[in-house]
């Protein structure tokens, strides 16, 4: 029989103060990960006058997004804590909402991905305060951050199509 050896983390921060970052990161991998859904749904199924164009941008995104949600989940078990990896936890702990089936013109695309990036982007904006003040972690402030310049990049292009 095999046993596999538990090591504890010994980084620096509490364990409940991780434990809470790592419920603040898993709730924003699922933002991450319904949002790459909506932009891949949305690279698949678009369609009009700017197909090619647009079709190219949702893909750059979504495969950027791909690279977030893969970042994110990294940092949660940087932390020590597990991840979560399922649709079911994904859509029970995201804020944002899916765009199941619709039938929506290239503008209403761009409007709701903007929609969603810029719900990101506040989210990100207030929990890395929280990360920081709150829990200490300088270096999951900082990696969110990041992941919020990323957003706010993405939201300025969206924002130029419309």
């Amino acid at each position: 029989m095999r046993t596999e050896m538990v090591v504890k983390t010994e980084i620096g921060l509490l364990e409940k103060d991780r434990q809470e970052v790592a419920r603040i990161l898993r709730a924003i991998l699922a933002d991450e990960y319904v949002l790459y859904t909506k932009t891949r749904n949305f690279h698949w199924n678009v369609t009009g006058p700017n197909f090619s164009e647009l079709h190219s941008l949702f893909e750059r995104q979504y495969e950027a997004l791909n690279e977030t949600v893969d970042s994110v989940a990294e940092r949660i078990r940087a932390l020590g804590e597990a991840s979560s990896g399922s649709l079911a936890e994904f859509l029970k702990e995201t804020r944002l909402p899916e765009a199941m089936g619709q039938a929506l013109s290239s503008q209403e695309m761009l409007s709701a991905l903007l929609e969603d990036h810029e719900t990101i982007i506040r989210t990100l904006r207030k929990e890395l305060s929280v990360c920081l003040d709150r829990h200490h972690d300088a270096g999951t402030s900082d990696f969110l951050t990041g992941l919020m310049e990323d957003h706010e990049k993405t939201a300025w292009m969206l924002r130029s199509y419309l």
